[in-house]
């Protein structure tokens, strides 16, 4: 009676356990309005995107100083890749979203590289 306690006790933390990881290594979702400031070789700026997620993918658009375009990109867990064409330049950001922030490196085509970090509009 007593093995068999300890081992229902186990069981119950293990899967305590687990589900807590689980719900934690959830992708983020970063649907909505996004502010961004970036900084480049080429210059600074402050772009907005407007993003959907469904599943790992995520579409929208951007609108900023290199005009306006349609992103396409993934979200998965606490990473995201977001893309799009500037004139002849494919435009790609990479980084880390955590809650209503997001941060990391754009680049643009061979022209310019740099940062970028952003929130999320909060209804």
């Amino acid at each position: 009676m007593k093995k068999a306690f300890c081992i229902i006790s186990l069981s119950t933390i293990l899967l305590l356990l687990l589900s807590t990881f689980s719900v934690s290594a959830q992708a983020v979702d970063v649907s909505g309005k996004w502010n961004m400031k970036v900084e480049t070789s080429a210059g600074s700026g402050t772009p907005v995107f407007v993003l959907k997620q469904t599943g790992e993918t995520v579409t929208g658009t951007y609108t900023g100083q290199l005009g306006e375009a349609t992103v396409t990109g993934t979200s998965k867990e606490k990473e995201i890749k977001l893309e799009f064409k500037a004139g002849e330049y494919n435009v790609v950001y990479t980084g880390t979203v955590e809650g209503n922030t997001m941060k990391g490196k754009v680049a643009i085509g061979d022209v310019a590289q740099g940062t970028f970090s952003g929130m999320k509009e909060v209804k």
